[in-house]
Order: structure tokens, then sequence, then C-alpha cells
């Protein structure tokens, strides 16, 4: 059966799309952040040739549990700013291998890239969410200015900023009801950052790295990259009023409990003082 053009895989566009709006709005710097996509081998095979194994790549990582499982991942030094280009270069689609240690590509990295460092925090966090609602499909890191200028100047404390964030924007207590995790720093590509930021992601689809950047979890490109968004919103509203001076109302906890209620969503529990 004839594959259709690779280029044109929905899956393919969305990498290419998204990975530009990072770049545009300054959250991807240089080859800072990663995307990771876990894809359906119906969807795959409708374009590539699955027993085609361009290389086998080790991963310092054991990811036999999700072995069999194909993901298309952003590739290690690559520049979001390329991506939208040179999508063959930039971009890999891989299958983890049986044993979980290797995993098999299947296209891209087309000038001998390997996928990001950050895979192994990538994949532990995709066991992690999968365990939680197996439809999570997307892992997203990138370093949102003002979410990272918040870990400065704001305690570290995962109800404090939860509650900061719910409070600049309406909206955040109904994207993301169960608030923020924030992992201590560590240093990045290693699997105790993953290890780390999987054990958050049980819990909450948005994970805070102190100093670095922000790791974000959901179904589908847009529903991802729409959480990282609507919280630097927030964190971009509070970098303005903390800029303008003294806070003089905000948005009270009864009124984000009524939030709550109104759009069926359950704040995190002991949140709110209500």
């Amino acid at each position: 059966m004839t594959k259709m053009n690779i280029l044109e895989a929905p899956f393919v566009k969305e990498m290419m799309e998204v990975t530009a709006n990072m770049y545009r709005l300054g959250w991807d710097e240089r080859n800072g952040g990663n995307v990771s996509y876990l894809l359906e081998e119906e969807e795959v095979a409708n374009y590539l040739d699955l027993t085609n194994v361009k290389r086998v790549i080790p991963i310092p990582f054991d990811g036999e549990k999700l072995a069999g499982k194909i993901f298309i991942v952003t590739g290690s030094g690559e520049y979001f700013k390329n991506v939208i280009n040179h999508p063959e270069r930039t971009l890999g689609i891989i299958r983890i291998s049986q044993e979980g240690n290797s995993v098999e590509l299947l296209w891209g990295y087309s000038e001998g890239g390997i996928p990001t460092s950050e895979l192994p925090s990538h994949l532990m966090s995709h066991m992690a969410r999968l365990e939680v609602d197996p439809e999570n499909r997307v892992i997203m890191h990138c370093h949102t200015t003002h979410l990272l200028a918040m870990t400065f100047t704001h305690p570290l404390n995962e109800r404090d900023f939860t509650r900061t964030l719910w409070q600049m924007c309406t909206e955040c207590l109904v994207v993301f009801p169960e608030g923020v995790g924030i992992i201590p720093w560590i240093v990045p590509g290693t699997t105790k950052i993953g290890e780390a930021t999987s054990n958050k992601m049980k819990e909450t689809r948005v994970v805070i790295w102190p100093h670095h950047g922000v790791y974000g979890a959901g179904k589908d490109i847009d529903e991802t990259f729409g959480l990282i968004e609507t919280a630097e919103k927030a964190a971009q509203v509070f970098t303005y009023v903390r800029a303008q001076g003294e806070i003089l109302q905000t948005i009270t906890d009864e009124q984000l409990a009524a939030l709550g209620k109104g759009f069926n969503v359950e704040p995190h529990e002991g949140y709110l003082e209500v």
C-alpha cells in the first residue's frame, strides 16, 4: 500500500506549528525546551513502514513499561525556530524497544540527531500521566519567562504558588484546578529530575522547575500548550501587578469556590480557605 507523505501528517504539522509558536513567544530560546507526543500505531502506519528501522539509539533509562509505544520527539540540540522549515532534521519518530533500553528510529533526525536529552523525564512523565489518564499523550517542556521569573520572587510553596496564579486570572482555576507542582532545583537531563517530575505528574499536569522552566501534560498539543499558556499569562499578570505596587483587591476564596462550582471543577483540597 502506498504511504502518504509524512510531512502532511497532522501530528508532524502540529509539532511544526507548536514549536514555532513557542519560539515566537520567547519560551524556547536557542535549543531550550522539548516536546514529546504519543502516537497511535495505526495513524503512523498510514505514513511509514513500521518495519523499516533507520537506526537504534540507546537511551539512559529503563523504558520497558512503554515498550512498543511510538512517539514524535524534538531532537537534542535543535533550535525550535528551525523546526518549521526542517522537520525531518529536528524531529524524530521513535519506538521504544521491547527491552526498553533503546529507541528505534522510524523517521527523522536526518543528520544523525538523537532525541532530546530530557527524554528520560518525558518518558517517566508519560508513564505517570497514563496511569492517571490514559488519554494523556503530550509532554511539553519550555522556559516560560514569567513563570521562571516568579521562582525567584515568590515562595516555592505549591499551595501559595497555585493560589497566586488562581487569583491573577479567573480562568486559571478552571484550567488547572489541581494546581501546580514544584520540584527542587535539580541538574537537567538526569533521571533524578525525571523521577521528581513524574512523581508530581501523578497529581498535577503543571510542574515548575525553579529557575529553569515548566513541564506540562495534556491529551493533545492544543490542550497542553493552552495549559502552559494560561499559567504563564497568570504569571505575567503577577509580574505587572508587583511592578505597579500594592495589591488593593483580588479574587477571593469565596469567589474561587463559586467559580469551581460554576464550571464543575474541584479545586485542590485545602487550597481555598472557605
